[in-house]
């Protein structure tokens, strides 16, 4: 009995020392990570809508805020959402698209100014998008004279602009990607007469799927909470806005503030992006790991 009793008390030690302190940290990084959601939570439901008298479980809940929010005429939340996703989706999938046929191009092939053309697009990266805003509305403004469909208060010109934004970024992990394909089986299918389209189409692009989710995914959630260049080019119109410009209506101004319909709103639209990690999770461990194997 004392032999079993010095075993266990090894073991309970040792799980002190090695795994209780993991646990510790686990739960503090999943609270700290969860709060404000809780609390964004509590403020949808809470029928006040006031941020001084705000406390984690309302003792004031309902759901006024949602019937605010649905029922509000000038302030259209489900045009906001639809146009939110449109927006989304398009320009994630054209900056995928342009990504996957540069990173194709740079790890496929060598030409003079790879490297160059390599660190420029790094470089570009590093500045903000404040810094071209003012550029972008003018470019934009510009081409509505000519073209109305890419002028101010149009969705084309702010999704053509959103597929350019992390070109840089994603160019740089699909090549990593691809750079982990052995180049043999391009070769190899080269001799059985497929052309490069054929090669990227038929092998690249299914080996690629779960990096190809992940760019997607980062993508469209960055969209989805882009505020500035949505607001610059799309105007404060309401039936133009997207969600992150809209919900903004609730508490502008010095009076009137509607934080009840403002958390109701940002809650409904993390929606979308916790559906799309549920059903896409299985791609996303191994797709953010692709590429840190060979540069």
């Amino acid at each position: 009995m004392s032999q079993q009793k010095f075993i266990d008390s090894k073991r309970v030690k040792f799980w002190i020392k090695k795994i209780l302190w993991r646990h510790i940290i686990g739960a503090f990084v999943v609270s700290f990570s969860l709060f404000p959601l809780v609390w964004m939570a509590s403020a949808a439901f809470d029928v006040t809508g006031q941020l001084s008298t705000q406390q984690l479980i309302p003792l004031h809940h309902g759901l006024d805020n949602f019937v605010q929010l649905f029922s509000n005429k000038e302030k259209p939340f489900l045009t906001w959402a639809r146009n939110s996703l449109i927006i989304a989706f398009s320009a994630a999938a054209l900056q995928t698209a342009i990504g996957a046929l540069a990173a194709y191009s740079l790890s496929r092939h060598r030409f003079k100014g790879r490297k160059l053309t390599l660190t420029t697009i790094i470089i570009v990266q590093m500045f903000p998008q404040l810094l071209a805003a003012t550029t972008l509305f003018l470019i934009v403004n510009s081409l509505g004279n000519t073209f109305p469909l890419l002028g101010l208060g149009h969705q084309l010109p702010l999704i053509l602009l959103f597929g350019g934004t992390a070109l840089g970024v994603n160019t740089w992990m699909l090549k990593g990607f691809f750079d982990t394909i052995p180049s043999e089986i391009d070769e190899a299918a080269t001799i059985d007469g497929a052309s490069h389209l054929m090669i990227f189409t038929k092998i690249i692009i299914p080996l690629a799927v779960p990096v190809f989710v992940v760019i997607s995914l980062l993508s469209v959630i960055g969209i989805l909470n882009e505020y500035l260049i949505t607001s610059v080019i799309l105007g404060l119109d309401g039936k133009n806005m997207t969600v992150a410009v809209g919900l903004q209506q609730f508490i502008y101004g010095q009076y009137g503030k509607n934080w009840g319909p403002f958390a109701a709103g940002a809650l409904l639209a993390t929606v979308p992006v916790l559906t799309l990690f549920i059903f896409l999770q299985k791609y996303l461990v191994s797709g953010l790991v692709s590429g840190s194997t060979k540069g």
